[in-house]
């Protein structure tokens, strides 16, 4: 990998927020909000409370989590370097760039996760064992 990202490249971004008692709403646009276009949009759901998703990489693609309802954590890895990261507002979102291992832990009892990336699903963008990874990021 020509840059090599660290897990402090992944970045809390606070989102705006419009409303007043009778609700809000939070608006994401393709390169204002988010540093890339949005090319395909997912969420997980129903994840049993305390279970985990994710743990793999992405080569090429950009992602951005965002706790819409309930929490979870994300855990970050590089190959050197871990952090943990609590995702539990719909107006604060975890930018995760190429080249970063993570895993969404400790869901709690009906939280939805929603994901922005900046490709489509293609499956040789994804690095799903951990060894691979670490071959990635070190040629």
């Amino acid at each position: 990998m020509k840059n090599k990202l660290t897990v402090f490249d992944c970045n809390l971004l606070y989102l705006n927020q419009i409303g007043d008692r009778n609700g809000h709403i939070t608006a994401i646009n393709n390169n204002i909000e988010l540093p890339f276009d949005i090319k395909r949009i997912f969420y997980l759901y129903d994840v049993p409370g305390g279970e985990s998703r994710g743990a793999h990489a992405h080569k090429e693609c950009h992602q951005f989590l965002v706790a819409v309802s309930g929490s979870f954590e994300v855990l970050l890895d590089d190959g050197k370097t871990k952090r943990q990261v609590l995702l539990n507002r719909p107006d604060i979102g975890l930018h995760i760039p190429p080249g970063i291992w993570a895993s969404e832990i400790n869901f709690s009892s009906g939280s939805i996760c929603l994901v922005l990336a900046s490709h489509t699903y293609t499956e040789v963008d994804y690095i799903r064992e951990y060894i691979d990874y670490l071959n990635f990021i070190n040629e």
